[in-house]
């Protein structure tokens, strides 16, 4: 019987790990991938793979696309797709460090980590700027319908796809910013949370309302911040049943359906994208039979 990733449906955990992972050119990943899938548990490792690796493989996933790259009234959401995406959860750094390289030594010299990203909770679920990042999540039965693929096939049963995008903040231009405006850019007040009746049409959760889309466009958050030097922003990762209610939300976000840009990119942008299947779990270890991957005899 396959079963989600259970990470997917679990909290963001205290500290986290992001890798993306690129396979070599001409390069042989059923080893690889035969180990990964006895390694991970979905658990402290949630695992997705992108569409140039099931192609590679002479695979094929029902509703696993390219990640689109967008333009519109200056904003720009770049595509930067990967062979495989990794989400390592934890509580200690160090640990995180040493599963990471524990990961690509299981892949072997087929595949080589193309970005690390060290992740981590900031005050019990907000993002950098002081705000409560996913205030409208699904919970219990309800994030599993809508984050969980079910009633599609047994291959992809339990399984759930995944859209991520590394957003670097410009802290100077949020701070510059009148405490009313940065509260009118979101549609919140920061210190109470409280939603705020008269947001313009450009507050971020006026754009991505998620009920407010025919059909609705309900995702699973589970973003977490990140930093690096004095750099700093979001790790945005949304699960889906489908890809469609998040691509529905960042067209309309950059203003393709009405014209009007979501306020969020007055202080914020997006530098990576990706779309990724997670492949659920079955009799202990992913289940990779749709990319002919089997358990090792």
């Amino acid at each position: 019987m396959n079963t989600p990733q259970p990470g997917i449906l679990l909290p963001p955990p205290p500290l986290a790990r992001f890798l993306t992972i690129g396979l070599r050119p001409a390069a042989d990943s059923r080893d690889g991938l035969r180990t990964l899938r006895e390694i991970v548990d979905g658990e402290h490792a949630v695992v997705g793979l992108g569409l140039s690796l099931v192609r590679a493989m002479k695979g094929g996933v029902e509703g696993l696309r390219a990640f689109p790259p967008l333009s519109h009234a200056g904003v720009e959401i770049p595509s930067t797709p990967c062979d495989l995406w990794v989400w390592l959860r934890g509580t200690d750094r160090g640990e995180l460090f040493h599963q990471s390289r524990g990961i690509e030594r299981a892949l072997g010299g087929a595949f080589h980590v193309t970005q690390t990203v060290d992740a981590f909770q900031y005050l019990e679920g907000r993002d950098l700027t002081g705000y409560v990042d996913g205030t409208e999540n699904p919970t219990g039965e309800r994030a599993e319908e809508v984050a969980i693929v079910h009633g599609r096939g047994k291959a992809l049963e339990g399984s759930s796809f995944v859209a991520a995008q590394q957003w670097v903040h410009q802290f100077d231009a949020f701070e510059a910013m009148p405490s009313q405006d940065q509260d009118h850019s979101i549609g919140r007040r920061r210190s109470t949370n409280e939603e705020i009746a008269a947001a313009p049409a450009s507050a971020h959760i006026r754009r991505t309302a998620q009920e407010s889309f025919n059909p609705p466009a309900f995702i699973l958050r589970r973003s977490m911040p990140w930093t690096a030097g004095q750099e700093g922003g979001l790790m945005f990762v949304a699960f889906g049943a489908s890809l469609d209610p998040f691509e529905a939300l960042l067209r309309r976000m950059i203003g393709l359906e009405d014209g009007v840009v979501d306020s969020l990119f007055r202080f914020t942008r997006p530098v990576t994208g990706g779309y990724y299947w997670c492949p659920a779990m079955r009799e202990g270890g992913l289940d990779l039979s749709l990319l002919g991957v089997q358990e090792s005899a």
